[in-house]
């Protein structure tokens, strides 16, 4: 005969599913060393950036993480782990993540499960290098933006010679 599961531990699974699913991905960490105010001060500066921080049972996690994420997790869900659960932009969450791992430096980067795909550690400190959002569209637009400006200013300058010209026309021909 089989055990009935143990209430709590299913309550925890459906909470950690129900993070997985309102969230863009999650962001992996092994905070052994850490006191609980360096753990506070680590889920203020998340929170500001748009994600929870939560220890989670790597046991529970994967029963959780079933149909919702694809890739093997058994690597990344070894000894003490906390999840940063990214509900805003991820290279913000990453990059607080790895300030904090400057910071407190036994914080550790193990992985991430963005956009269902598995990444490492070293690509999420990757991740964090890039600007924000915000920052890159600027860098697109601004892109795009350059050379049809130079476009019309390349127009606008051939309309006024040619302008000129039938000016200087008009008026040779009047005097």
């Amino acid at each position: 005969m089989r055990a009935q599961p143990n209430p709590q531990k299913v309550a925890r699974v459906d909470q950690i599913r129900q993070w997985l699913s309102e969230s863009k991905g999650v962001i992996f960490t092994d905070y052994r060393g850490l006191t609980v105010k360096q753990i506070t001060q680590l889920r203020r500066q998340l929170r500001q950036n748009q994600a929870e921080y939560h220890v989670v049972k790597n046991t529970l996690f994967r029963l959780a993480a079933q149909g919702i994420v694809s890739d093997n997790l058994e690597a990344i869900l070894q000894g003490p782990t906390a999840a940063a659960f990214i509900l805003g932009d991820e290279a913000a969450v990453a990059k607080a993540i790895s300030d904090a791992t400057r910071e407190m430096r036994t914080l550790s980067v193990k992985g991430a499960v963005l956009g269902g795909k598995l990444y490492s550690g070293e690509q999420v400190q990757q991740l964090a290098k890039l600007p924000p959002r915000e920052v890159l569209i600027a860098q697109v637009v601004g892109g795009v933006q350059a050379p049809i400006t130079g476009l019309v200013g390349t127009l606008h300058g051939i309309l006024r010679d040619f302008v000129y010209t039938v000016q200087a026309i008009a008026d040779k021909k009047s005097a």
